[in-house]
């Protein structure tokens, strides 16, 4: 029988993070992928010549250090770096038409003066002036300082005048980001682009997000000279960064090694069992990087009460995806193509409706070595908004056809963009909420959880059963990158002892 001192189940962001840092610190660490591949969501696959990502393509705060980013903190902390490339604009398709949106202090402003004038640009201004100081607190304190156990006071202590300082602001930052709205901004078009931001972030419109969250993300788009980043070698070389943290230090990860259920022995989380019946001991700990719902399968019934299960169950979940991979000839493509594009078919509808906001991600414009000469790969995607019961128990050819009927909206929206799209094409790959189930292991093809601020809470990495933890986009607020990173960070600490932490924060030059 295998052991190893903690094992990771699931290689997703959170659990590689997690992963790379405890092992950086020392431990004997093991993950259990489930696919062939490493990095859930985030991974990277190639189809004759073309390098796809499978999930995230808008990063930021990744390309220098220090950073507010958890995911850059990680890669500091392993001593794990990329080549990054950078630029300031994505591309908007909305009702009131077409344009290039640069982020940054003052470029929001000339797109509200051109779109609604200058009194839309007043409460835009007013808006950045109250959410400066909240930018502020939601990155005062460093997410590599947290750790769910009493070691807490002493890793956050450090940052107590940062606390104090910004601790008026705590109600605003925790709860629903449309009520700090709500006393600045009547604008139509405001009010829908923050609803749509919101979404973007967390699946939620303002009313779902909490306040922290776009907090996080004025402080980080809005401020002077602000870039996005993009990895050389896509999403892929993030999750190539983070395995090689684990690896260089002794951690191992085990491919094609579905866990099937924990081991309990004596109340406690013990290890794992794969499906075909291998057994792998834990000697300290079990993460599960899975979601909620995935990581409650995997529990012995009489090993945790059922009030909690059947409360963790009720956790309400967001809809999932529909996807386009495409390898297309790019030769004499419209001018001027930003990297993303962010398409919404008719606000009244709201950015959660169905079908009605695409994302479009052509990354190759901006790393050419993703896709063959002379040409582009494309990732088209209808951000959490896909329903999964339509698809429930469908086989061929049915679900053929529900495929090509569902895939349009990606189409046209791509269209808008290129028009002769689909004469280009030379790869293409439709994927649906039952390939979310299927390679991603996600339950039920979901984004993660739909917990609105609010309405419910984020419970961390602690479970009710000794010896088993969790990270992932079900224990942090927000389902993007940055989340899952800090959730794997935060877990990891949890197990780390205090004086390696706090050796850490000093070298990441996070106090003084």
């Amino acid at each position: 029988m295998s052991t190893a001192e903690i094992i990771v189940i699931g290689s997703g962001i959170g659990g590689l993070c997690c992963a790379a840092l405890l092992a950086h610190y020392g431990f004997d660490v093991l993950v259990c992928e489930s696919h062939a591949l490493p990095g859930g969501a985030a991974h990277a696959f190639q189809r004759q010549g073309y390098c796809f990502d499978s999930g995230p393509s808008l990063y930021s705060g990744l390309s220098y250090s220090p950073s507010s980013n958890p995911l850059r903190q990680v890669l500091d902390a392993i001593g794990e770096d990329l080549d990054w490339v950078n630029y300031d604009a994505w591309g908007c398709c909305l009702p009131e038409g077409n344009f290039s949106a640069k982020i940054g202090a003052d470029a929001f402003c000339e797109i509200l003066a051109n779109l609604r004038g200058k009194e839309a640009v007043q409460q835009w201004r007013s808006l950045q002036r109250v959410m400066q100081p909240l930018g502020e607190a939601a990155i005062a304190i460093p997410t590599a300082a947290f750790r769910a156990n009493p070691g807490v006071v002493f890793s956050l202590g450090r940052y107590a005048p940062a606390f104090l300082q910004y601790a008026r602001y705590a109600k605003q930052l925790t709860g629903p980001f449309s009520e700090i709205v709500q006393p600045l901004v009547r604008d139509r078009f405001i009010l829908n682009w923050l609803d749509l931001l919101s979404f973007l972030l967390s699946g939620l419109p303002a009313s779902g997000t909490i306040g922290a969250e776009m907090a996080f993300m004025f402080a980080e788009w809005y401020r002077p000279q602000v870039q996005l980043d993009y990895p050389k070698g896509g999403s892929g070389a993030i999750v190539a960064a983070l395995c090689r943290g684990i690896t260089k230090q002794g951690g191992s990860i085990r491919y094609n090694s579905h866990v099937e259920t924990l081991l309990v022995e004596g109340q406690r989380a013990v290890g794992v069992q794969l499906r075909g019946g291998e057994q792998l001991r834990a000697r300290r700990a079990v993460i599960s990087n899975a979601s909620i719902w995935d990581t409650l399968r995997l529990i012995p019934p009489e090993a945790i009460s059922p009030r909690f299960r059947q409360r963790r169950q009720a956790t309400p979940v967001s809809p999932s995806f529909m996807h386009l991979h495409l390898g297309i000839d790019a030769a004499n493509l419209p001018p001027h193509l930003d990297c993303h594009y962010i398409v919404v078919n008719d606000w009244d509808r709201g950015v959660s409706a169905e079908q009605n906001v695409v994302a479009i991600s052509i990354p190759s414009l901006l790393d050419p070595t993703l896709a063959p000469p002379g040409k582009h790969n494309i990732h088209v995607y209808t951000p959490a908004t896909e329903p999964y019961e339509p698809w429930q128990g469908l086989e061929r050819p049915v679900y053929d056809r529900l495929k090509e009927q569902r895939s349009q909206v990606m189409w046209q929206a791509l269209e808008r963009i290129i028009p002769d799209i689909r004469q280009r094409c030379e790869v293409t790959l439709v994927g649906t909420p039952l390939t979310h189930a299927r390679f991603l292991r996600r339950h039920r093809g979901s984004y993660g959880p739909a917990i609105a601020a609010g309405q419910g809470t984020f419970p961390g990495p602690a479970m009710p059963l000794p010896g088993l933890y969790c990270c992932g986009d079900s224990n942090f607020p927000g389902i993007g990158v940055p989340a899952v990173a800090a959730s794997g960070m935060i877990a990891a600490h949890t197990l780390t002892p205090l004086h390696k932490h706090l050796h850490l924060l000093r070298q990441l030059n996070r106090v003084a």
